[in-house]
């Protein structure tokens, strides 16, 4: 069989949102670094929130054979299930993965970026809108950047070419289910 490929006839960077709260925001971010991958892209994944309990995606990335960097920088959810870390420490470390971003996005290395949870972190006031704001202004015009995470910002979503809203129709933890390995982290 004949496989047909579509080139665009102008290479155009996208900023993407994932928002909502039903359950896939990250997942569907990982499908699009598993698309970009099929296409030789260099992925380069930030976990804002992420970083206190395994995650598959962790070893999942590294099982690849492709140019995808993943880069768990949080110390957990703010402020749920019992997370011991302050404030002041999750704010410093969101603070952190904002300083790797600029770097990651200056540096010519990466045809997509995603930056999982940022807009939890900046409805948490780990990071402020000024500063996600400017991240989206100086982003180079082919870098793909993807944003998830509830509660994406006003500002966020007009910047944004494509918007999707992961609503919740259903989810196994409403029945009493653990969360599952392979499914939930």
């Amino acid at each position: 069989m004949e496989v047909t490929y579509l080139q665009p006839k102008k290479k155009q960077g996208l900023v993407m949102v994932i928002t909502g709260y039903g359950k896939g925001k990250t997942t569907t971010a990982l499908g699009l670094a598993v698309r970009a991958c099929g296409h030789n892209m260099r992925v380069g994944i930030i976990q804002f929130m992420k970083g206190d309990m395994f995650a598959g995606e962790w070893k999942g990335i590294g099982k690849m054979m492709c140019s995808v960097e993943l880069v768990s920088t949080g110390k957990g959810f703010c402020g749920i299930q019992g997370n011991p870390y302050s404030y002041e420490e999750h704010r410093e470390n969101a603070q952190e993965a904002l300083r790797l971003v600029q770097q990651k996005m200056t540096s010519g290395e990466y045809d997509m970026l995603i930056l999982d949870e940022i807009n939890n972190a900046l409805h948490l006031r780990l990071v402020d809108l000024y500063q996600v704001l400017e991240i989206l202004e100086k982003r180079p015009p082919e870098l793909h950047l993807v944003l998830t995470g509830r509660d994406a910002h006003p500002e966020v979503v007009k910047w944004a070419d494509t918007v999707s809203d992961v609503t919740e129709v259903k989810h196994a933890y409403r029945k009493g289910i653990e969360p599952q390995p392979g499914i939930d982290y």
